[in-house]
């Protein structure tokens, strides 16, 4: 048995990028930055604040999502797998790409950048934060309504 899971709460880096394709098929990309916070450690070292880019790629229903209510600074919390592709770049060199496909994406903080910290919401999740919370499972059945405009957040 093997698990691959990925967890990650943190910043969007730049606006998403979002294409259609046939059949209103959809993919968005866009980064996200976690940060390690700075601390001492053994020995008094100091030990710097370190920032990670992780590339997202989110597909399906998820993806009109993204595009309506993720901008660059949202605060997200992602739940996916590692995915790691392979491309011939301009120069004919082999390069390769680790990315995380998302499965779940829950939304943090609102366009101007205050928190959804679920004070004022009674539908928290087992983090403590608030709506919404979105999965490719239930991506359709909201896609009707974010298209529609009749987001309910």
């Amino acid at each position: 048995m093997s698990i691959n899971k990925v967890i990650l709460l943190g910043n969007v880096g730049k606006e998403p990028d979002i294409r259609y394709f046939e059949q209103n098929r959809g993919v968005a990309n866009f980064t996200l930055a976690t940060t390690e916070r700075a601390h001492t450690g053994r020995n008094d070292q100091q030990i710097p604040e370190r920032t990670e880019w992780h590339n997202i790629v989110v597909r399906g229903g998820l993806v009109q999502v993204v595009e309506r209510f993720v901008h660059k600074g949202s605060k997200l919390y992602i739940e996916g797998k590692i995915r790691t592709r392979s491309y011939v770049d301009k120069e004919g060199r082999d390069r390769f790409v680790t990315e995380v496909a998302v499965d779940v994406l829950e939304i943090l903080s609102r366009r101007d950048g205050t928190p959804i910290n679920g004070q004022n919401n009674s539908n928290t999740n087992s983090l403590g934060f608030g709506e919404p919370h979105f999965s490719d499972e239930k991506a359709e059945e909201w896609s009707d309504d974010i298209i529609s405009g009749n987001e309910q957040f």
